[in-house]
């Protein structure tokens, strides 16, 4: 793994350490994860393989993204305190970050460093996977799906708990 793979990886786990400690939800809350997974996306997809069976694990670790980043969104603590909505993730939503963050870690160590390259080659082989960029772009979509989802069932979280406790709309802009 590349300094900037390790980078980017850690950020994302440190994401929602972030939010551990409650705190106001704010544009920072949506923009940060937005940002790091759009600079992974820019930097790793240059094209989405089609051929063979690549459509299949894209769509399979997209959904494995989405479950991860839906659950996580449920179960981070939306409230709110005197005018604002505050945030706090519990301790499912970090662990199911942590084992979606961390399991892409994990596998990308295990294939360069662990010796699972020639066992993903066998799959990939057995299964018409047709290249390595296949499981890149899997993967990549796979965090971008599960940060998408995430933040997204969060705002719309915010949404309805800011039209039932507040008075009006209070999403702040600067924190």
């Amino acid at each position: 793994m590349t300094t900037t793979e390790w980078i980017t990886d850690i950020a994302l786990i440190l994401v929602v350490f972030r939010q551990l400690r409650e705190g106001r939800l704010d544009a920072k809350t949506f923009l940060i994860p937005l940002g790091i997974v759009g600079f992974v996306a820019y930097s790793y997809l240059d094209t989405i393989p089609t051929a063979g069976n690549d459509l299949v694990l894209i769509a399979t670790l997209m959904a494995v993204g989405a479950v991860l980043g839906i659950a996580g969104g449920i179960y981070t603590r939306i409230r709110a305190l005197d005018g604002h909505l505050m945030i706090k993730a519990g301790a499912v939503s970090a662990i199911l970050w942590v084992v979606g963050m961390g399991a892409r870690m994990g596998f990308q160590l295990w294939v360069e460093h662990g010796g699972g390259a020639d066992d993903v080659a066998r799959f990939s082989l057995a299964h018409d996977i047709t290249s390595s960029q296949a499981w890149v772009t899997a993967f990549v979509l796979m965090a971008l799906t599960e940060v998408i989802t995430r933040v997204a069932t969060i705002y719309l979280r915010s949404r309805t708990r800011t039209a039932a406790a507040l008075p009006a709309p209070v999403l702040d802009r600067a924190a």
